[in-house]
């Protein structure tokens, strides 16, 4: 997830959004034959992100729900398994984008920031190729998610309530219960993500499904770029913040984290000991 969300921001933020920001300075970009190479390389990467925000909330879900599954699936070789496959996937599923562009860079904050090919813009096959996409990312990730959280939190609630009439049957007590924290901090985890993802994905899947409609339709007006940037940041920004939430939410990452701010000092510390020694 870290190293998807940090190539969104290499490829969509630094070699997409700022020549576009900075139109002027960067002019000499549309002689460079390679946006449609860009293009590809940008939706596969954002397409890995999203897809890997699914996997992880599956991964979740079986964790916590399949207990016989969880002991064959939740190990690093299926962890390297499934990424790989979602990596390949959206690779090739996005060499889409490279017939249908042009390798010119039009330079405009719109959905396609290359020079279309000729009658792409007009033809219902690429309309439909296009939709396709964008029912892949994010359409269906949104769905995706909405299910296994539903199931999850499900799953959760009935076995704490059959943990909590055993707990009270056997011991006749109400005290902290650690398995039921952990899962309880598993579900916060779970929905802060995927509502994060879903909240700032959202205005950008209507924008775009807009502005082909418009492009499509005569009789319909394309979208206010104001909408088009603003959509542009949430989509970006939730690239930056599910791994950030995922790590700063977890105790083992904070202590580490803990551990790293505080070697230098205590490194410090022990060699003005041993001086004094």
């Amino acid at each position: 997830m870290a190293a998807a969300d940090l190539l969104v921001i290499i490829i969509d933020l630094m070699l997409r959004q700022i020549p576009i920001a900075y139109y002027g300075a960067f002019l000499f970009l549309i002689t460079v034959p390679v946006c449609n190479i860009h293009a590809v390389l940008l939706y596969a990467v954002t397409d890995c992100s999203v897809w890997f925000t699914v996997t992880f909330t599956f991964d979740r879900f079986v964790a916590i729900c399949c207990q016989k599954l969880k002991t064959n699936y939740c190990t690093g070789r299926t962890a390297a398994v499934v990424l790989g496959t979602v990596t390949v996937l959206s690779s090739l599923n996005n060499t889409f984008w490279y017939f249908m562009l042009s390798g010119s860079y039009l330079l405009f904050n719109a959905p396609w920031f290359c020079w279309a090919r000729r009658g792409v813009r007009s033809s219902l096959v690429w309309g439909i190729g296009e939709f396709l996409q964008y029912l892949i990312t994010p359409v269906i990730p949104f769905v995706l998610i909405i299910l296994f959280n539903t199931s999850t939190i499900r799953f959760v609630l009935v076995a704490s309530r059959a943990r909590r009439r055993l707990r009270g049957s056997s011991s006749g007590e109400n005290g902290r219960d650690p398995e039921m924290e952990s899962r309880r901090k598993s579900i916060i985890l779970l929905l802060v993500i995927s509502g994060n993802f879903i909240v700032l994905w959202a205005l950008h899947a209507i924008f775009v499904v807009w502005f082909r409609l418009a492009g499509l339709i005569r009789s319909w007006d394309y979208p206010e770029s104001a909408i088009g940037e603003l959509a542009y940041m949430l989509q970006i920004l939730s690239c930056c913040t599910n791994t950030a939430l995922y790590a700063v939410t977890q105790t083992k990452f904070r202590q580490q984290f803990k551990e790293v701010v505080k070697s230098p000092f205590s490194r410090f510390v022990n060699c003005t000991q041993r001086r004094r020694v």
